[in-house]
């Protein structure tokens, strides 16, 4: 005798037993993500989160169909934040015939890394940069919480948002990323030839290029027009060279010519990355901090969203970079004398004082032994040097009038300089390290934030009297040297300048390269 279910009542049964399949195949992909095994060919980098997200003598799926939408929507989304939507799985999770159990292990470790990415950016900048200390701390957030909330939540793509940095620097970057993207849909733009330097009221061939060129990038250039550089194509060049931190003066010469030759794909490149560098560091700011852009060689102070300090800088050579960090303004110094850093004094100053004397008097030098006392220059054997030289006070002090003191590693500080000429250029790379900002005055004023006391007058009448004299700031004020070659001005209109310490390739290298979890500071294995 035979025994045969009932079509309804096998159905029933295999459906009643799917769970119990799936729960096996669950523990089996758990399996494998604790040996190092990979998931339907995929790498899984957060082991130790997922065994936590899924503890448990018998583990769970945790997905329902809600949560999957709105992580696919959420995956498809992060094109936008410049990153590639298939370091998430997008073409895996897009399987209709994916194992369950495989969806869900994945559906996790995508959803941590894009959680992983939006606050602390793909690329752990520790890896280009050894004295990289911005933070990077989970701080009040337990992950497994915060992964679990989300995905009971079913809205995915909602929770993840609130990681992406909040301001205009990260929104203006956005918003020209899917610009340069319609530009590159519609067909970019060719390069312009070579030819003599154009300037306004030449006759040259290339003209109508040159206007079909900014018009392609949405500047103001005459939609048609002779071969005459007229005043009307002269405005879109000198828009287009302020957008991209070149002298306005309307003169297509090598520089100009080389910025309007770059092809829209490198620019999309640029944006991309610089939505990573905001990632990296544009969370959890405070109400009052000065930001050195050392790419573009501008600073500002910002004071709950205002900026009540815009201006030019000049940053180290590029074989004497400014470095990147991060610290807080402690303390100005009215007056300041200098004492020379040892790089400067072994490379620049000891070889021409051994072959004039003069030089120590020209600049104002005097030499101190270890105590700290003044030495006779004719006592000392300058080929076996091992004192300090340090420049008096006053007018023609390295460090101009003021000094903004923020306590690091790397002996690097804001300063004013007797060399303003130099803000007139448009690269200001000639320091060797330091940053000297124009108007320092106007920011000390600024930063004291006490007009009672510290105004103009005040500030002029202590500068006036040469004499060395330190303030404390009424509180830190943060300051933060970055390194960003695309930023919206505040207009919105998105800037790009020159990669000058040639850095952009190899980070846009990793960018796109694999998927690598590098742990939170304060992640500790929990």
């Amino acid at each position: 005798m035979s025994f045969r279910l009932a079509p309804a009542r096998l159905l029933a049964a295999l459906l009643l037993l799917l769970p119990c399949l799936v729960r096996a195949d669950l523990a089996r992909a758990l399996a494998d993500v604790k040996t190092g095994r990979a998931i339907v060919g995929h790498k899984i980098d957060a082991p130790l989160l997922l065994g936590k997200l899924y503890a448990g003598a018998r583990p769970q799926t945790l997905w329902n169909a809600q949560a999957l939408a709105s992580l696919e929507q959420a995956i498809a989304e992060v094109a936008t934040d410049g990153l590639q939507p298939e370091d998430y799985f997008a073409s895996t999770l897009a399987r209709r015939d994916l194992d369950p159990a495989a969806r869900d292990v994945l559906a996790s470790e995508a959803l941590i890394r894009l959680a992983y990415s939006l606050r602390f950016g793909k690329i752990n900048p520790r890896l280009f940069d050894p004295n990289w200390n911005y933070s990077r701390r989970l701080d009040d957030t337990d992950p497994i919480q915060w992964l679990r909330a989300s995905i009971q939540s079913g809205d995915i793509a909602g929770a993840l948002h609130q990681l992406r940095p909040t301001g205009a620097y990260y929104k203006g970057l956005r918003t020209a990323l899917a610009q340069y993207r319609e530009h590159a849909a519609r067909g970019g733009w060719a390069a312009l030839p070579q030819g003599e330097v154009l300037k306004p009221g030449m006759d040259d061939a290339r003209l109508p290029a040159l206007r079909k060129r900014l018009r392609a990038e949405g500047l103001p250039a005459p939609a048609a027009g002779g071969t005459v550089y007229d005043e009307a194509t002269v405005a879109a060049v000198k828009l287009f060279q302020q957008h991209h931190g070149l002298s306005t003066d309307g003169v297509v010469g090598a520089g100009t010519l080389a910025q309007l030759n770059v092809p829209v794909a490198a620019r999309i490149n640029t944006l991309r990355l610089n939505l990573e560098r905001v990632r990296w560091v544009f969370h959890d700011l405070g109400p009052q901090f000065v930001v050195v852009n050392i790419a573009a060689f501008q600073a500002a102070f910002l004071d709950h969203g205002k900026r009540r300090w815009v201006g030019r800088v000049i940053v180290g050579k590029p074989f004497r970079q400014t470095p990147l960090f991060k610290a807080e303004i402690a303390y100005l110094e009215f007056n300041p004398t200098w004492t020379v850093p040892p790089t400067i004094l072994r490379q620049d100053l000891l070889p021409k004082i051994r072959t004039d004397r003069s030089t120590l008097k020209q600049k104002k030098l005097e030499v101190l032994d270890g105590q700290g006392k003044v030495v006779d220059p004719s006592n000392v054997d300058w080929q076996r040097f091992h004192y300090t030289l340090r420049q008096q006070a006053g007018p023609d002090n390295a460090l101009g009038r003021v000094k903004f003191m923020f306590p690091n590693a790397h002996s690097v500080y804001l300063h004013d300089t007797p060399s303003r000429e130099l803000f007139a250029q448009s690269e200001r790379a000639f320091s060797s390290g330091c940053i000297r900002i124009e108007r320092p005055l106007e920011l000390a004023e600024a930063l004291l934030n006490d007009p009672g006391k510290w105004n103009k007058q005040t500030i002029d009448s202590v500068v006036g009297s040469n004499r060395t004299q330190r303030v404390n700031l009424p509180r830190k004020v943060p300051v933060m040297l970055m390194y960003l070659t695309a930023f919206p001005d505040p207009q919105g209109q998105i800037q790009f300048r020159r990669d000058v310490y040639a850095r952009d390739a190899e980070r846009l290298k990793a960018l796109d390269g694999p998927f690598v979890i590098s742990a939170p500071d304060d992640f500790r294995g929990r």
